[in-house]
């Protein structure tokens, strides 16, 4: 060891930017369950579906993105940007930058605020942004990731500790999945058709969707677990070795267990089984975070009966065990067959949303803003209050859903002894499931209290003291400790030093299995065999699809039959996968609020469908669905109907060249059809208007195979 004396730089932590983050976490966690409470109200009570703009399949995207990508998102970075700097013992890189992603981050959720309501979507779930915003959320991650790395080579701490390993693969994790999920042609500025079709677009949605929960709501918050529960604690982390484990072998384990959302659908079984294989398996990474995090505190439990912020991450933690051992189990077939599209999905992911997520922000926050303002939290009372509050929130939230949803996977396949349906009506199962929703928006109502606690509570914080924007600090520069030749200990402490080979690593054990589900699939053609009976939309089909994805009816609506008699005596043929190799997006969906519509074409006449859409209520009694009365008088645009099929015949779909020149006048011969059999019926209705298009879609579902 060298004798040379050390000389210390100085240098200044950012903790303004942390401030920023922090304070849109606050304000955007309350709109965003504000959102959830509101849509949460509506699956029971219609009439608070107000407007065309703020109906339940429209707000339900809004609720979603402004949870994880507003709420947590800048919980992430607030987070990072403090955690990062003080493991460096250096400044963020980059004060532009900083800014640039604070600004960037919050522009783009008041975009999705604005565009969402609108119905400008894509439809896949957790991405619904249209690609001018796909744009800008590369941009901002792009500079995040600048940010992170330069101030990782400019450190004056050598080692790497744990929370890095996770911020790195957070970031080129997320990065692969937006980027390969996020190839559209676009048609203009607000639309954009996805590359994919079908099968392959459902493997890439939810390979996408199920790692966003890996490696935007897990991985970002493990490493932010490691860094504020020993700082909280006082504690170290309870097994170096541990942290090494459960690390790589959660981020090579999580990336193939997206398929396990697609289990007895027309995905091929093989990788189906992939899906399920490494699902069970991810159980002991999980839990090795899990208990990680838990036995940190051995030793120090007499601390959580007293300190509250404790109470919150012991709370989390166990909700993340929780979650992560019920995913694995989900993902077993004989328990997917009952659980898929039901209510006890919801609980499911929201013990993750509500515990982990949810808690470990808050605890971060108590612990963070009081230090960054230089004073103590306002009232520990009212922090005590938020944490019951809470915690009875996330019991009156989950607990009823997952009786919800037993009850409707129960009774979707229940038999009489005559062999039917004993509830062939979709609608008793709905009207039996009424008072757990309400209890639900009890739930989620309390949890939204505690939040607003929490947020008068910190701003009172920051009002008694005065932010120190500039932390000052002092390091040896990594020069002086690289000449020090210390002992590295272990193995891995030589990538632990290399930042670049960290995430080189990362990237390597994120793509194996990325690739052995994704490029089959996509390559051997008999994964999704050709249907010839199967042609694509017409241009007023086209036009009603876009409807239908603009006002959310996937959110409620499957259209995927499962190969189960319950489903097929119910709805009818099981989907098969050559019939959804047209359909850019796929629509599948992921909650069955009302029945699967996959072969709804054909059911009912024309006016069945206009009546449904303009009073639900007279055709279904008992509904919860909103009124589309607005369908009835909005004009179809068609002045982009010859670019959509141009788009489509560039992505593979057969259309001709007359097909696309005649678009608009097959799109007037085929709408002053059903205007025809309205009129037959009594009722007046102009054949240019949306309800003409959207009819025109859902009598063409499901009807180019024979049925039963």
């Amino acid at each position: 060891m060298s004798t040379k004396t050390t000389s210390l730089e100085q240098f200044y932590y950012d903790n303004k930017i942390v401030r920023n983050f922090s304070l849109a976490t606050i304000l955007w966690g309350v709109i965003g369950m504000t959102v959830g409470v509101i849509i949460a109200t509506q699956l029971f009570a219609p009439s608070w579906n107000l407007t065309q703009y703020g109906t339940f399949g429209r707000l339900r995207p809004l609720h979603t993105n402004a949870v994880i990508f507003a709420f947590v998102g800048n919980a992430i970075f607030a987070g990072v940007y403090y955690s990062l700097q003080r493991l460096l013992k250096a400044r963020m890189y980059s004060d532009f930058l900083s800014n640039f992603h604070f600004w960037g981050w919050q522009l783009i959720i008041v975009a999705a605020a604005i565009t969402l309501p609108l119905g400008i979507t894509t439809s896949h779930e957790y991405a619904e942004l249209e690609w001018p915003l796909d744009i800008a959320i590369t941009l901002v991650w792009v500079a995040f990731g600048i940010n992170m790395f330069g101030t990782i080579f400019k450190r004056r701490e050598r080692h790497l500790y744990v929370a890095i390993w996770f911020y790195i693969a957070t970031f080129i994790t997320v990065a692969v999945l937006h980027l390969t999920n996020s190839v559209q042609l676009p048609i203009s500025f607000t639309k954009s058709y996805y590359v994919y079709a079908g099968v392959q677009d459902a493997l890439i949605q939810w390979w996408y969707g199920h790692n966003a929960v890996a490696f935007f709501l897990t991985t970002p918050f493990l490493g932010m677990m490691y860094y504020f529960l020993p700082k909280m604690a006082n504690r170290p982390v309870y097994s170096y070795r541990l942290s090494i484990l459960h690390f790589w072998a959660l981020i090579f384990i999580y990336i193939w267990a997206g398929p396990h959302h697609l289990l007895y659908s027309s995905l091929p079984d093989w990788a189906q089984s992939l899906g399920v294989v490494f699902s069970i398996m991810l159980i002991a990474p999980s839990w090795g975070g899990m208990i990680n995090g838990l036995l940190t505190l051995r030793g120090a439990w007499d601390q959580v009966r007293e300190n509250t912020l404790l109470k919150f991450m012991v709370v989390g933690i166990t909700s993340y065990g929780m979650a992560t051992f019920e995913g694995p189990m989900l993902s077993l077939k004989n328990i997917n067959a009952i659980a898929h599209f039901t209510d006890w999905i919801v609980a499911h992911v929201h013990v993750g949303a509500l515990g982990w997520n949810g808690f470990l922000t808050f605890a971060m926050l108590y612990w963070l803003v009081p230090r960054i303002f230089q004073t103590t939290v306002y009232s520990e009372k009212l922090v005590k209050t938020h944490f019951w509050i809470g915690t009875i929130g996330i019991a009156f939230y989950a607990i009823p859903m997952y009786i919800s949803g037993f009850t409707q996977g129960m009774m979707w396949k229940q038999f009489t002894a005559e062999g039917t349906l004993q509830y062939g009506n979709f609608l008793d199962t709905t009207l039996q499931l009424l008072p757990m929703h309400m209890m639900r928006a009890l739930g989620g109502t309390l949890y939204l209290t505690g939040a607003v606690l929490m947020a008068y509570n910190l701003f009172k914080t920051m009002k008694q003291g005065t932010l120190l924007a500039n932390e000052k600090a002092e390091a040896a520069p990594l020069a002086i400790i690289e000449e020090k030749h210390e002992s590295d200990g272990h193995w891995h402490r030589w990538i632990e030093k290399r930042p670049i080979q960290l995430l080189v690593a990362s990237l390597v054990m994120i793509l194996v299995g990325s690739l052995v589900e994704l490029v089959p699939t996509f390559m051997v053609k008999s994964n999704v065999p050709t249907i010839e009976s199967v042609k694509p939309y017409t241009s007023l089909e086209l036009e009603g699809r876009d409807i239908y994805i603009r006002e959310g009816c996937v959110s409620c609506h499957s259209q995927l039959v499962r190969p189960f008699r319950s489903e097929t005596e119910r709805y009818g043929e099981f989907s098969k996968s050559g019939e959804f190799v047209y359909d850019h997006p796929f629509l599948w969906g992921s909650k069955r609020t009302g029945p699967d519509l996959h072969r709804e074409g054909g059911k009912y006449p024309d006016s069945w469908h206009y009546h449904h859409m303009r009073e639900p209520s007279s055709m279904s009694p008992g509904s919860i669905m909103p009124n589309y009365a607005w369908l009835l008088e909005q004009t179809v645009n068609t002045s982009a109907t010859q670019d959509k099929l141009a788009a489509m015949k560039k992505l593979g779909v057969p259309y001709s060249t007359e097909e696309i020149t005649n678009a608009v006048k097959d799109l007037n011969t085929q709408a002053k059809a059903i205007q025809l059999n309205l009129a037959a019926e009594k009722i007046k209705v102009s054949q240019d208007k949306e309800i003409i298009a959207l009819i025109a879609y859902l009598q063409r579902l499901g009807t180019d195979i024979s049925k039963k």
